[in-house]
């Protein structure tokens, strides 16, 4: 009988390094693989000569690629075509990530000896590390090769992952399998997933990441236009006159970052705060320089950072119903606006905007990422940081964004205070940006309702508190009826609420005959609103088929400008549009790139990285025409430069919210 392993009763840790003290190799295939797990056996694997034959072969799992990913790369392996530049994202990615979790957590000396073995293990050949992308993949199977000719293989096969807790301290199920015949059939099932045209091999990229502090990479040629040597010398020259000028750059002088640091330790020492910036390389400096300071809890996320949404996870777990250990809970979250939308970030009720960007709506966007459902908070602070006197001289920055809260404030309503001396400026706050224009010209500013709805609910949830536990325990697909008389304009039918796959918010408003009334999501908001005593009616027979149209509409609607391209203006949109036009014309001649049709399939189904869309802005305001915007697109993918891809943990389905029958008696009057 084998035994069974559960890290209560007997641990696998213990009994795995004993075995590894007499194996001459070994194959590991995990789904999961952390620095604290490899260390407590890394020390086991530092005699082995490397090579074919004595060396520890370590296939991950790890995260699902993202479903429409994995579905195009199967589509590929039917017919033996590969797509190099994608082979080379996924590498490129999955080895960041892997950075990402061995630093998990606070570092120590010990981690960054352990990472220092690990990638001298790799060098020599000890190790090997392939990632298995065909499928999700979750296997736990440990292997080791044996000189005894009687037992020549041992296998541990079962629940746990090449972590500490996994290998230690959480339970688990293992069984160790020592028939001969089991152990060569796991053998085979193991080599053919090694062998795979799906399992790369991330080794050297992994050591890079190890041993570098930074890298390079070679632009493309095409990106040498006429005239760039010229302009690249005036740049140097500027810059470099206003290095000598300026001197070493103290960080212990740098005033604005002090008065951050002491917002942090002395007026808000125990809160969590969550800092915006537009540029990366500052989200970098201050996590590093506060860091420095003893502020600990602190982390950077940017458009750069392998996966925004662990750090979210991290630092507000609670909003997103996430369990995270004390030690990796961050409690100062600096982010460029790669966090600005799309994230639950409700733990935290004080923000920080450490530079203001022109786009005013990014602001409010900020703003709403914490004043969202979930809030626990009594009110939300934001924290605005204002430049030196003279400065603002030459560039009456705080003139200019007073300007342009007052233009927006048809726009916004409610009276958040973005300075301390506001005043009467005016409203802030509700949002929504189908009144005025006066956003129309801004760079991929794209806004939502979200804050406008909270309000709704606030009002709600003042009025009657019972609704704070009623609303959120209704069931999915919930549904009634109201009075209503309709008009040729806004004519009878059913409200819809719904998620949809991609997990974009939407509403829908159908009439009698499933045909859309509106589009516009401001209108189908307001035209729910009711008086809380307001009586609810019988459905109308056809409310579920309505509602089903509903739902038709929004997914057709979300296909046909790509999810959240965002606005027309936006770069997204604009890049999306002009491409998928010039690769229409292509087909069909020499002309056409398969690599330029996977580059439109990632921008219709993810955000552009903030660098790309600096740079995509840039490119269209100077009128460059289709073949170049591709040529940049093609150069920014190559370089894994243009989306942010995020991992699924599974694939979602459509989700119906609830649902509002809009309907009056057939004599036509109100019921």
């Amino acid at each position: 009988m084998p035994r069974i392993f559960d890290n209560i009763d007997l641990p696998l840790l213990p009994t795995l390094k004993e075995t590894l003290e007499v194996s001459t190799r070994a194959d590991f295939c995990v789904g999961y693989f952390n620095l604290r797990g490899w260390q407590t056996i890394d020390g086991l694997v530092e005699p082995w000569l490397g090579g074919d034959g004595a060396r520890c072969r370590l296939l991950v799992g790890m995260q699902p690629l993202p479903q429409d990913e994995l579905r195009a790369m199967l589509s590929l392996a039917s017919d033996d075509v590969v797509d190099q530049a994608t082979v080379l994202q996924l590498k490129r990615r999955k080895a960041e990530e892997f950075r990402e979790q061995l630093a998990f957590g606070a570092p120590t000396n010990a981690d960054e000896a352990g990472l220092r073995r690990l990638s001298a293990q790799i060098r020599a050949g000890k190790v090997v590390v392939k990632l298995f992308l065909r499928h999700a993949l979750h296997a736990k199977l440990y292997l080791l090769y044996l000189n005894n000719p009687i037992n020549p293989i041992v296998g541990f096969l079962g629940s746990s992952n090449l972590t500490f807790a996994g290998l230690k301290k959480q339970g688990e199920l293992n069984v160790d399998v020592l028939d001969h015949d089991a152990c060569r059939k796991l053998q085979r099932w193991f080599e053919d997933r090694w062998t795979d045209k799906w399992c790369l091999d991330i080794s050297n990229e992994l050591a890079d990441l190890i041993d570098s502090k930074g890298r390079f990479k070679w632009l493309p040629s095409a990106l040498f236009v006429k005239g760039l040597r010229r302009d690249l010398v005036a740049d140097a020259r500027t810059l470099t006159a206003v290095l000598d000028e300026c001197g070493a750059w103290d960080a212990g002088a740098d005033t604005k970052l002090t008065a951050l640091y002491r917002l942090l330790t002395e007026r808000r020492p125990d809160d969590k705060v969550l800092v915006f910036t537009q540029f990366a390389d500052t989200a970098r400096y201050l996590a590093m320089q506060l860091r420095a300071r003893g502020v600990v809890g602190t982390a950077s996320v940017t458009g750069e950072s392998a996966d925004p949404t662990e750090l979210a996870w991290r630092f507000s777990p609670a909003s997103n119903e996430k369990s995270v250990p004390p030690v990796d809970e961050l409690r100062v979250l600096i982010a460029t606006d790669v966090l600005s939308e799309g994230q639950n970030l409700q733990d935290c009720a004080i923000i920080v905007n450490y530079d203001l960007p022109w786009a005013i709506v990014r602001l409010i966007q900020r703003a709403g990422r914490v004043d969202r459902i979930g809030q626990q908070a009594e009110r939300i602070l934001c924290y605005s940081f204002l430049p030196a006197d003279g400065v603002e001289r030459i560039i009456r920055l705080r003139g200019k964004v007073r300007q342009r809260l007052r233009e927006n404030a048809e726009v916004v309503g409610t009276g958040e205070a973005f300075f301390d001396d506001d005043g009467d400026d005016g409203p802030v706050l509700d949002l929504y940006n189908e009144k005025a224009g006066i956003l129309d010209g801004d760079a991929d500013t794209e806004v939502d309702l979200s804050s406008y709805a909270y309000q709704i609910w606030k009002n709600a949830i003042d009025a009657d508190p019972t609704l704070r536990k009623t609303i959120p325990d209704l069931p999915p697909v919930v549904y009634s009826t109201r009075a209503y008389v309709g008009t040729p304009a806004e004519p009878q039918g059913v409200l819809l609420y719904m998620r949809s796959s991609e997990g974009n918010d939407a509403l829908a408003w159908v009439d009698r005959e499933g045909r859309s009334v509106t589009e516009s999501q401001l209108t189908i908001l307001r035209a729910a609103a009711c008086a809380p005593n307001t009586p609810a009616m019988p459905g109308h027979p056809s409310h579920h088929e309505l509602v089903r149209a509903g739902a038709a509409h929004i997914v057709a609607e979300e296909q046909r400008v790509g999810g959240q391209l965002g606005r027309p203006s936006g770069a997204r949109f604009r890049t999306y549009e002009r491409l998928k036009a010039y690769a229409d014309t292509l087909k069909g001649t020499l002309f056409a790139s398969q690599e330029l049709e996977k580059a439109i399939g990632e921008i219709y189904r993810y955000p552009l990285r903030q660098s790309a869309v600096d740079t995509l802005n840039r490119q269209l305001k100077s009128g460059a025409d289709d073949e170049t915007l591709a040529r940049l697109v093609l150069a920014l993918r190559d370089e894994d430069r243009l989306c942010l891809i995020h991992e699924r943990e599974s694939e979602q389905e459509p989700q119906i919210i609830c649902s509002l029958g809009l309907f009056a008696d057939t004599d036509g009057k109100a019921r």
